[in-house]
């Protein structure tokens, strides 16, 4: 999901109108998120820290009542899990921390195109996916991104490994103006 919370132009694309890449997101556009607030402190850019598992999903206006029953069942048919940040990687234009491990997070995500096909990951930009992520910086460009980011990785390093426990996924809407919280999805507790 580029532009999340508060337009976050992620890979290069942006999702808060229209972005440098031509990526609008449009008001009652949805995504699937797994916040993770211990990685907040180290986020330089501009939005709450964040693990995308499907972004677009379908229009806020499809999300019936029948639908958020289905979402329910669907995401406590899995278990909760711990992702573990202790690397940066790095795509064109952007500083991610890495979550370990993926599967988890990528089952969700095969889970809800495999039920909802039309729900193509990053409007398909990017091919079959992204492997999950936590962006933590993309705010550098081509000419400078390598010097700027080594520096913020050296910084940030010391405060490796950290970990978050996902009890949840949230189901966040596009406004028109900011992304806002709609639900919260529980996984199965262990």
């Amino acid at each position: 999901m580029a532009q999340m919370y508060s337009n976050e132009a992620h890979e290069g694309a942006g999702e808060g109108g229209d972005a440098p890449s031509g990526w609008p997101d449009i008001p009652g556009d949805t995504a699937f998120t797994i916040k993770v607030p211990e990685a907040d402190p180290l986020v330089r850019a501009g939005f709450p820290a964040h693990v995308t598992v499907l972004y677009p999903f379908v229009h806020e206006s499809r999300i019936d009542a029948a639908t958020d029953r289905e979402l329910t069942t669907l995401f406590a048919g899995h278990d909760a899990f711990t992702l573990t940040f202790d690397s940066f990687r790095r795509y064109p234009g952007v500083l991610y921390l890495d979550p370990w491990p993926h599967d988890p997070v990528t089952a969700l995500t095969k889970d809800l195109t495999r039920r909802w096909p039309e729900a193509v990951p990053y409007r398909g930009i990017f091919g079959a996916g992204l492997d999950p992520h936590l962006t933590v910086t993309n705010s550098e460009g081509p000419a400078t991104q390598d010097a700027a980011y080594d520096a913020l990785q050296a910084e940030l390093e010391p405060r490796l490994p950290l970990s978050c426990r996902v009890q949840a996924v949230n189901l966040i809407v596009w406004d028109g103006a900011r992304w806002r919280d709609r639900a919260a999805y529980r996984l199965r507790g262990r």
